[in-house]
C-alpha cells in the first residue's frame, strides 16, 4: 500500500483537489490518503479563534462568514452537476453552524483544537464525496478514531496500529482509505492535534502502522531542493537523501517536510517520496536509508532565532556546569537546538522565547549573561564524515564576507550549522548557493 498525503496548496481550489484525485487515481496501488486543511483555511480559523478569544465576536463571525463563503464556491467548482453537490452543502453547512456555536460561546484551549480540526474534516468528506461523484469506491476514516497522542504529546504507536487495524478491518474490500492529517486526540481522549505541518507526520504514522511500501508528499514544488527558492534564484531539487539529512533539513528550515515526520519513516525503513501535484511526471525527491554520497547536498535556513550566551568563571575545570544550564531549559521546556562551549562560556540557541525572562532570571545564578535576539541559523548538509576534506574551507571561504556569530559542528556528521544576524540570511545563502553548488 502507498499512503499519499496532499498538503494544503494541493487542495487549493477545486480544481486542484481534482488533479490530487487523479494522481490518486492514476496509482494501481491500494492507496492511503492523507489530506491537510485546504490552503488557507487553518489560517482563517487561527484568526477567528484569535477574535473570540479576544472578545471580539463581530470580527470572528464576519471572518467565519467570509470562510463559509469561499467554501460555497469551492464546493459548486468541485461538485457542479453532481448527485453530491446538496449533501456536500449540507454537510458544510452543519460545519459552520458547529463553528458558530463554538465561537458564541466560552473559547479555551480545548475548544480551540476543536475548531482548528475542522478544516481537515471539511477537506476530507469533500474528497469522498468528489470519488463518489466519478464512481470512485472509497472509505473515510475519522483519524479521531485512530490517531492519539500520549501525556507527553508524543504518537501512541501502538495504539495508532492497533486502531487503525480494526479500523481497515471493518472495509477490507476497500483499496482506496481517506484520512484528515494534523488532527487526533490526546491521552484525554480530547481534540487535539500534532502541530501545524503535523499531516506529514500522520502520513509517516499511517505508513509505519501498516507498513506501506512507501509514502509520497505531494505539495507544489518539485521536491526538496538545495537552497530556499523563496530568498536564492537557480536552486535544483534534490533527488535523493538519507533520513539523517532530510531531518536536519527539515529541523533547520526547509518548510517543505515537517521535521518530525521522518523518524516513523525511518524506523520501519519505508521511502518518502516528495512530489509536485503541479509536475506529478518530474522525479521529486526520495528519502531512504541511502545518504546522498555529496560531501555537500543542500542549505537550509531557520528565523526567529535567539542566541543566549552564560559566561562564569565557575566554568573552569568545573563539573555539571551545563547540566544546571540544560536543567533550566528544561524546567521551561525550552528546547535548545545548537550549542558551543569555552573554557568559561557556553553559547546556544532557541528558537522559542516565550519564557525567555524567566529563563535569563535563573540563569543570572550561574553567571553574566547576553541575549541576542533576531538571529538566522544557516544549515549546511550533506555527508561530512572523519575521512572528508575540505568542505569546511569552502563554507567558510563562501561566508568570508559575512559577520558570524556562532559555529556548530560534530552532533551529527550531516550538518554544519552557523549562526548569523537575520539581516546577513539573505546574503548568506546567496553567497553559499555560489560557493558551495558553483552556481
Amino acid at each position: 500500500m502507498i499512503v499519499y498525503k496532499f498538503g494544503g496548496t494541493s487542495l487549493g481550489s477545486a480544481a486542484r483537489m481534482k488533479q490530487a484525485a487523479a494522481i490518486v487515481l492514476n496509482d494501481q496501488h491500494p492507496v492511503f490518503v492523507v489530506l491537510s486543511a485546504v490552503s488557507g483555511t487553518t489560517n482563517a480559523l487561527v484568526q477567528i479563534h484569535a477574535k473570540a478569544a479576544a472578545s471580539d465576536a463581530a470580527g470572528a463571525v464576519e471572518k467565519l462568514a467570509l470562510l463559509q463563503e469561499h467554501y460555497k464556491e469551492y464546493i459548486a467548482d468541485l461538485l457542479k452537476g453532481t448527485a453530491q453537490l446538496n449533501d456536500a452543502a449540507a454537510f458544510v453547512l452543519e460545519r459552520f453552524d458547529f463553528l458558530q456555536g463554538i465561537v458564541a460561546n466560552k473559547i479555551d484551549s480545548e475548544s480551540e483544537k476543536i475548531l482548528l480540526a475542522q478544516g481537515e474534516i471539511i477537506s476530507t468528506h469533500l474528497f469522498s464525496w468528489y470519488l463518489k461523484s466519478q464512481g470512485i469506491h472509497e472509505q473515510l476514516l475519522p483519524a479521531l478514531e485512530f490517531m492519539r497522542i500520549d501525556k507527553s504529546g508524543e504518537p501512541d504507536e501502538y495504539y495508532i496500529k492497533s486502531m487503525l487495524s480494526k479500523e481497515m478491518a471493518q472495509y477490507e474490500e476497500s483499496g482506496l482509505y481517506i484520512t484528515q492529517g494534523y488532527i487526533c486526540r490526546n491521552a484525554f481522549g480530547e481534540v487535539d492535534n500534532l502541530k501545524r505541518g503535523g499531516s506529514d507526520f500522520t502520513a509517516t504514522l499511517i505508513g509505519q502502522a501498516i507498513e506501506a511500501k512507501e509514502v509520497q508528499i505531494w505539495t507544489d514544488i518539485d521536491g526538496l531542493h538545495n537552497n530556499d527558492p523563496r530568498v536564492v534564484e537557480k536552486t535544483f531539487p534534490i533527488r535523493h537523501l538519507s533520513y539523517r539529512q532530510a531531518a536536519e533539513l527539515a529541523y533547520f528550515g526547509a518548510k517543505i517536510l515537517h521535521p518530525t515526520c521522518v523518524r516513523p519513516a525511518e524506523q520501519a525503513n519505508i521511502p518518502i517520496r516528495l512530489r509536485n501535484t503541479l509536475d506529478p511526471k518530474a522525479d521529486g525527491t526520495l528519502i531512504s536509508e541511502q545518504s546522498s554520497k555529496q560531501s555537500i547536498t543542500a542549505i537550509a535556513a531557520k528565523d526567529d532565532i535567539t542566541a543566549v550566551k552564560i559566561t562564569s568563571g565557575r566554568m573552569f575545570n568545573a563539573y555539571g556546569f551545563l547540566k544546571k544550564i540544560f536543567q533550566i531549559f528544561e524546567r521551561y521546556e525550552t528546547s535548545i537546538d545548537m550549542i558551543t562551549t569555552s573554557e568559561v562560556a557556553v553559547s546556544l540557541t532557541i528558537d522559542d522565547d516565550q519564557n525567555l525572562s524567566r529563563i535569563v532570571q535563573d540563569l543570572k545564578l550561574l553567571g553574566e549573561v547576553e541575549i541576542d535576539p533576531n538571529q538566522s541559523s544557516i544549515c549546511v548538509v550533506g555527508d561530512f564524515g572523519m575521512d572528508q576534506m575540505g568542505y569546511a574551507s569552502r563554507i567558510f571561504d563562501s561566508l568570508r564576507s559575512i559577520p558570524i556569530r556562532m559555529i556548530s559542528y560534530g552532533g551529527s556528521r550531516y550538518n554544519v550549522s552557523i549562526l548569523v544576524h537575520a539581516d546577513d540570511k539573505r546574503k548568506a545563502l546567496i553567497a553559499l548557493n555560489g560557493g558551495l553548488f558553483e552556481i
